[in-house]
């Protein structure tokens, strides 16, 4: 989403400033054209050459700097930029922002901007807390400005607490939300991800091979196109974007009682989770010592899928099909057998898409008789153009 972009990244003082090197450089990389305003605080914590470096652009460090320019640098900058994104963020540069204060190049920029403008704040949490940041703070979302939200951690001061810069992957995700079309504002949507683990004993498991990453990448792309999204994770250690409600859950009977918990409130239902087909019909609450070999008896858990489906709904209901053989045939027997408005087919046989892979290929199949193949991509580009076909119906 962010290439070809221009990328405008304002910096200001803090001992965060030298992750923004980073970010620089994989924007660079995805695409991006990037330039850098530094605060003069910011360039006593990082060298600008680092950026020059990086970016390949000057960077502006001072609002009356002229090197044979002769436009006016802050208006055509702003004028230049798709996003700015101030980060770190300090309570400093926050208020300036806030009231209008326009005595350095960034502040000057960002009055003259008319672009979206996201805010990572980085601070010491007494500071992050106190009334006046968080006024500030509170004016600026009223603007429409979005925000990367400092995180707990160990503080450069060497307390720990609230405070740390958002890290890289959430400071992208903010910048792709900052730019992306909100079409889907306001709707709920409710998605499921990942595998579930069905108890042997209270330290084994039967599971399977999925990742996540798909429901994952559809939670991203619904939010970052204005929904209000729901995921219910049965891989809880794998993080998802800021401002994305996850439910963590373990078991598919947990899967089940979470999804059907929140189901009549949703417009939007993806299954995405490789729920377990198979549970241990009697786990044990202590651990089986190795031994003899052990029969283990399985029964069948709920289909989910096919439960939301004979409920009385208004939802729009999205199945997923992992198959590894006869995937159109089984895909579209699901597709009338769930009664769902929508299967997404995908052959997990191939070991370069599907499970752990960061890519996908999928065949979409609806009830109105549509098909669609998309072809080999990222998953979260394959997200988006899932969610363009919901959209369509």
């Amino acid at each position: 989403m962010l290439r070809g972009k221009h990328v405008l990244l304002g910096v200001c003082g803090g001992i965060a400033a030298y992750k923004i090197a980073s970010l620089a450089s994989r924007l660079v990389k995805d695409g991006a054209e990037v330039r850098v305003i530094m605060t003069p605080a910011a360039v006593r914590f990082i060298a600008p050459l680092t950026f020059e470096t990086i970016t390949h652009n000057a960077v502006y460090t001072d609002t009356f700097h002229r090197e044979g320019n002769y436009d006016v640098e802050h208006v055509s900058l702003a004028q230049w930029a798709d996003v700015l994104l101030v980060a770190p963020a300090s309570a400093n540069t926050i208020a300036k922002m806030a009231n209008g204060i326009a005595d350095n190049m960034l502040t000057t920029v960002y009055l003259a901007l008319n672009c979206p403008v996201a805010v990572a704040p980085a601070m010491n949490t007494a500071m992050l807390e106190h009334p006046a940041t968080r006024k500030n703070i509170q004016t600026l979302e009223s603007r429409g400005h979005v925000f990367a939200h400092a995180q707990e951690g160990r503080l450069a001061c060497g307390e720990s607490g609230k405070g740390r810069l958002a890290d890289e992957e959430n400071l992208v995700n903010v910048l792709e939300y900052a730019l992306s079309v909100k079409d889907f504002a306001g709707k709920r949507v409710l998605i499921s991800a990942g595998p579930t683990q069905e108890a042997i004993d209270p330290v084994r498991y039967i599971t399977n091979r999925s990742s996540g990453k798909m429901g994952y990448a559809l939670a991203q792309a619904a939010y970052q196109r204005g929904a209000e999204v729901v995921l219910v994770s049965g891989v809880p250690e794998r993080s998802a974007p800021q401002g994305i409600c996850v439910v963590p859950v373990r078991s598919a009977a947990d899967m089940e009682r979470a999804i059907m918990a929140h189901a009549d409130t949703s417009d939007i239902i993806i299954k995405c989770a490789a729920v377990a087909d198979y549970t241990p019909k009697n786990p044990k609450n202590i651990k089986m010592k190795k031994g003899d070999a052990v029969t283990l008896e399985l029964v069948p858990t709920t289909d989910i899928l096919m439960e939301l489906g004979q409920r009385e709904h208004t939802a729009y209901l999205v199945g997923f099909a992992a198959e590894t053989n006869d995937v159109i045939k089984y895909a579209k027997e699901k597709l009338y057998a769930k009664n769902v408005d929508m299967i997404v087919a995908n052959d997990v046989s191939d070991g370069t898409i599907g499970f752990d892979s960061d890519d996908n290929a999928v065949t979409i199949f609806k009830k109105n008789g549509e098909q669609l193949v998309l072809k080999a991509d990222t998953k979260i580009n394959i997200a988006g153009k899932i969610l363009d076909e919901i959209k369509r119906g």
